[in-house]
């Protein structure tokens, strides 16, 4: 049977639990949706200094004067936004601060039920442990944010292209955390909300077992490659690659782009920093993401013992793969505004939602659980080392 987090509690105190993670996804999730806002909107290096426990709000004229004369002594300002008025500095700034509000409010959000739970015996050892992990990740997420700022505080190198931008290494860092927390949340809410057996086990309907058994690796596959593409996109957003190319399915004049400007940076870091070979990249993923998905939601139609929740789960999925292909495709030809953009960022979240629920849905019964979800949380930890090992690299460079 799958094991359950939160054996032992009362189905009241469980239902509460549940609604508790199951409202703090969905605030990751906003979290996620308007730090991609704040990006799309170059609202990020609107506040040049952080503080853990927050930022006070100009109050007065003369306030908001000393706050727009910092962002005014930075390389953004100087290169990019020496025009700008106060009113305009206003606007980014305020979506800066909410981004960071957001985040801090979480913490209170998380913090404060888990201990109140906690006193009522509502989180045994195995979800104790899960939710404190879930917390420091969260707590570090706000140091790994500001590490993100500062390296766009800091003046381009004469040789690039003389426009201030964090790190696409550090960003990657930063989005594939938060993605990592959305879906250990995610996960860790419907490991408590739906402990039990798939009513395919509970009636002893093998051919139905088999057909989830069979199902759950080819999830696990297109689970990684949607990841892999997810990945290719943080350095088109990083590189701002989604402003180049903006045609399709032709890159210019041709499939593929020149090799002088594929090959822009040379090295194995070109796939990271060219922005010709990021968009590329990208473009592969993505279709590939698309064929396999529409596959494997025809697969699932033709399983007559498939149960019906991860039928339709898959159905969902390959739907959502398809729209978010569209969605893509209309982005760069309208140039990435920044609703179409926001919206593109939202629909990635909701594939990885999407698919942490399908493998929940094909868990192998007579196994535990949290150690199929582990493996799968191999990837996100793999690709948040990859991120934060090449962005001290590039922090040194």
């Amino acid at each position: 049977m799958r094991s359950s987090l939160a054996e032992g509690v009362s189905p009241g105190l469980r239902r509460a639990v549940a609604v508790w993670l199951g409202g703090s996804t969905l605030w990751v999730g906003g979290l996620i949706v308007v730090g991609g806002i704040t990006r799309l909107t170059r609202s990020g290096l609107s506040m040049t200094d952080w503080k853990f426990t927050g930022e006070a709000r100009p109050q007065s004229q003369a306030e908001w004067e000393a706050e727009f004369e910092k962002y005014r002594a930075s390389p953004e300002f100087r290169l990019v936004n020496s025009r700008m008025s106060l009113d305009e500095f206003k606007k980014i700034w305020w979506m800066e601060y909410l981004h960071r509000s957001l985040g801090r409010g979480l913490g209170l959000v998380f913090a404060l039920p888990a201990l109140v739970f906690w006193r009522l015996g509502a989180l045994p050892r195995p979800l104790a442990r899960r939710v404190v992990l879930l917390m420091a990740a969260g707590g570090a997420q706000g140091f790994v944010g500001w590490w993100m700022v500062r390296s766009g505080l800091k003046e381009p190198p004469a040789d690039s292209r003389r426009e201030p931008r964090v790190s696409p290494y550090r960003l990657a860092a930063h989005l594939v955390s938060a993605f990592a927390i959305f879906g250990g949340l995610l996960h860790t809410t419907l490991q408590v909300a739906l402990p039990a057996a798939p009513r395919a086990v509970q009636t002893g309907n093998l051919a139905a077992v088999a057909a989830m058994k069979a199902l759950r690796p080819k999830v696990s596959a297109l689970t990684l490659l949607l990841a892999a593409t997810a990945f290719s996109g943080v350095f088109v957003a990083g590189l701002d690659a989604g402003r180049a190319y903006n045609t399709f399915p032709r890159m210019g004049d041709a499939y593929l782009p020149p090799a002088d400007e594929y090959w822009e940076v040379g090295g194995w870091l070109n796939a990271f920093e060219s922005t010709a070979a990021a968009q590329l990249h990208h473009r592969i993923l993505a279709l590939t993401s698309f064929a396999a998905a529409t596959l494997f939601a025809v697969h699932a139609l033709r399983i007559p013992a498939l149960p019906r929740a991860p039928r339709a789960l898959a159905l969902a999925l390959g739907a959502a793969v398809a729209f978010q292909a569209s969605l893509g495709i209309g982005t760069l030809l309208a140039h990435v505004p920044v609703s179409l953009g926001s919206m593109h960022q939202a629909g990635a979240l909701s594939l990885f939602a999407l698919a942490i629920s399908l493998l929940h849905a094909t868990a192998a019964p007579a196994t535990k659980l949290s150690a199929g979800i582990g493996r799968k949380a191999v990837l996100p930890v793999g690709l948040l080392a990859l991120g934060g090992v090449a962005a001290l690299a590039h922090s040194h460079s």
